[in-house]
């Protein structure tokens, strides 16, 4: 195997704060950085989708389009990329294919160059529209695969997997290690594999966390069996729930036939400018960034940050002590419900179940005794094809004997188009809107909307300031 430099993808911009401080840095805390970021030469710049366009919306009073046209303005050398959850998007319900199709034509418009499309379950069929609307404009699509561990995750069903993204028309593949999971010498063998069906013209990127300690030596393993780019993030930003510390991985292969070539002192100086910004985050928002490595993610399988947020309503419901019991349901609700890789939305439907049965056996009923509609579209297949069947008593219990759909899940159902999105912000009251405007409605329609009404307010406000002054 020929030896090459590993390339890196840095995500300080988007999933650094997102897994360390609630995705709430601001724009204007990464602008004074964009143009030393833009020097380094990094593969590309994570800084968009995910959970950042709700959060721009919701919390942080910025038009996640605006923020978009902002960082392509200053980052004029390296591609810019963004996290896209398939047919989801970046919201939490599948969208009609034409909204999947206008939302990457207008991020290509807006500057994103590098589009990473993931679905929950692995399920190619929920992939397919976003893959084909980058092929039509000319971005570049990474397709994804969520990796998970159980009976049926094996080698050869990520390698499967793989080869139909492939044929999809996918540029790059990126094997997303959201929990943390993989392990080093698991790795080595899964990415010889992926490099074997995907050939010399798919390079693959490896996504990890930090949050089981594993993931520095995983990317290790990872390289030397072949991974061409790995996934980091500079150290304020970087380890406990996030990705590996960009300056680490660049001192481990320094000086090595896999060495970045990537400039130590320039990563250290914008080190510490991103330490002042997390600080400042620190103290606005009164949170505190995560800092632990948690080894039992590995046992439980489950993403770090759920931990934490099941602890949280747990305490809300008055179940503080029933913390360990709720994580010794979810594997085995997870197994019930055909082995669903743990990401948004699966983990928090099967975190959700498993706190609702530790309940239900508490105050002596059944497990699965009421079930979420969520659980229930799972199980029907709403979500996509599940990776092994589901336990056939649980799936009697939950459904009765209503069958779950075979076709592709967006089909099932008769979702809004971008033309009754358009028409519904008309029947508001709202003129003027852009395309990125319906979009922004399309996924957030409540916090897109008072959005809007507050920004329409402040420019009225100005123009009445401004004829005042005549």
């Amino acid at each position: 195997m020929s030896k090459k430099k590993v390339r890196i993808m840095e995500t300080v911009l988007r999933d650094g704060h997102q897994s360390l401080l609630a995705t709430r840095m601001r724009t204007s805390q990464m602008v004074p950085a964009l143009e030393q970021l833009d020097a380094i030469g990094y593969d590309a710049l994570e800084c968009w989708g995910g959970a950042t366009f709700d959060s721009c919306l919701r919390f942080l009073d910025e038009d996640p389009w605006e923020r978009l046209r902002t960082l392509k303005a200053h980052l004029k050398n390296t591609p810019l990329q963004m996290l896209f959850r398939g047919q989801n998007i970046l919201g939490y319900k599948h969208y009609a294919d034409d909204v999947v199709d206008a939302f990457v034509k207008k991020s290509a418009e807006n500057g994103i160059d590098r589009i990473r499309v993931f679905d929950a379950l692995n399920d190619p069929r929920n992939l397919e529209q976003a893959i084909k609307s980058c092929n039509k404009y000319g971005v570049h699509v990474q397709g994804t695969m969520v990796y998970t561990i159980s009976p049926v995750h094996t080698n050869e069903m990520f390698v499967k997997v793989a080869k139909e993204l492939k044929e999809m028309g996918i540029n790059s593949l990126c094997l997303k290690d959201m929990s943390g999971l993989l392990a080093p010498y698991d790795a080595y063998n899964l990415v010889q594999d992926l490099k074997k069906a995907m050939g010399p013209d798919i390079p693959i990127d490896l996504h990890s966390h930090f949050t089981c300690g594993l993931a520095s030596a995983t990317y290790l393993k990872a390289v030397e069996a072949g991974v061409d780019i790995i996934d980091t993030a500079l150290s304020p930003f970087g380890h406990a729930s996030s990705q590996p510390a960009t300056e680490t991985m660049v001192e481990i292969f320094k000086g090595t036939e896999y060495d970045t070539g990537l400039d130590g002192d320039k990563l250290r100086e914008l080190a510490e400018y991103f330490r002042g910004v997390r600080s400042e985050i620190e103290n606005e928002f009164g949170i505190k960034a995560a800092s632990q490595v948690l080894p039992e993610v590995r046992k439980y399988q489950i993403p770090g940050g759920m931990l934490s947020n099941t602890q949280n309503q747990l305490k809300e419901m008055g179940m503080a002590d029933k913390f360990f019991d709720v994580m010794e349901e979810m594997p085995r609700v997870r197994k019930e419900l055909g082995y669903p890789p743990l990401v948004t939305p699966t983990s928090q439907i099967v975190g959700t179940m498993a706190m609702m049965n530790v309940n239900f056996k508490a105050n002596g009923m059944d497990r699965y005794q009421m079930a979420p509609q969520e659980v229930k579209d799972l199980i029907l297949g709403k979500y996509g094809r599940l990776p092994a069947k589901v336990d056939p008593e649980v799936q009697k219990k939950v459904v009765g004997d209503e069958k779950p759909i075979t076709c592709r899940p967006v089909d099932a159902i008769k979702p809004e188009g971008m033309e009754a999105y358009r028409k519904d912000l008309e029947a508001k009251g709202f003129v003027g809107f852009s395309e990125e405007d319906v979009l922004s409605y399309a996924l957030f329609p409540e916090v897109a909307l008072q959005f809007f009404e507050k920004h329409a307010q402040q420019v009225m406000q100005k123009d009445l300031g401004h004829s005042a002054a005549k």
